[in-house]
């Protein structure tokens, strides 16, 4: 089960923030959150699986505040 951590502000953030957690030997997916024409300025659900979600939580967190 695929949970999300983190809402992105846009695409952008959103790819940082992955490359980031899987860097960490997270598996990661992103998913689009709106209409689908605003494009890189829709907010970007950061998931990761319910058994990573913790930890992805807080590197994020340490990261980039919350």
């Amino acid at each position: 089960m695929w949970t999300v951590v983190y809402i992105a502000p846009n695409k952008p953030m959103a790819e940082m923030m992955k490359e980031m957690l899987e860097k960490e030997g997270m598996l990661v997916m992103l998913r689009p959150v709106g209409v689908p024409h605003m494009g890189n300025t829709a907010n970007v659900e950061v998931l990761v699986p319910e058994s990573e979600a913790e930890d992805a939580q807080e590197l994020l967190t340490a990261a980039f505040g919350r």
